[in-house]
């Protein structure tokens, strides 16, 4: 309080430690404090608000690359697996059909299974061709 008061009447001048250490505290530039009048351009204002927007639609649409780029991956993905599913089921050869269904267990293990069969062979290609879609949509444009 002292030092402000004496560097206020012209007493003293304080020194650089000081004068960042209240600029900092008030939230004030070092050169408003020695009584300098900053005058902020509004041109220098729009230029900043203008490189603060580019940089952050840059960043956006980084986003959305790489958003695309996991999105086109993913499924390619889930072509590899319902193909590999499908290769899995023409291999079996569904074993099921070979069992005796006398034993409830065998049964139940054979009705799931089949169910199962039906419905991945009825939904997989509608799977697929909508993850080939996806894909071609996804893809990178030259």
């Amino acid at each position: 309080r002292q030092t402000i008061s004496k560097w206020e009447q012209g007493l003293s001048v304080p020194d650089s430690d000081m004068l960042i250490s209240l600029s900092e505290a008030l939230a004030t530039p070092v050169s408003t404090l020695l009584g300098e009048t900053v005058v902020v351009s509004e041109v220098d204002a729009v230029k900043a608000i203008s490189e603060k927007l580019e940089i952050i639609n840059l960043q956006l649409a980084r986003r959305a690359v790489f958003r695309r780029a996991v999105l086109h991956w993913l499924l390619i993905a889930v072509c590899a697996f319902i193909l590999a599913g499908f290769a899995v089921l023409l291999a079996a050869n569904s074993p099921y059909l070979g069992w005796d269904y006398h034993d409830p267990e065998l049964a139940v293990a054979g009705t799931v299974l089949h169910a199962l069969e039906w419905l991945f062979v009825r939904l997989a290609p509608i799977a697929l061709a909508a993850a080939v879609v996806g894909i071609c949509l996804t893809r990178k444009k030259v």
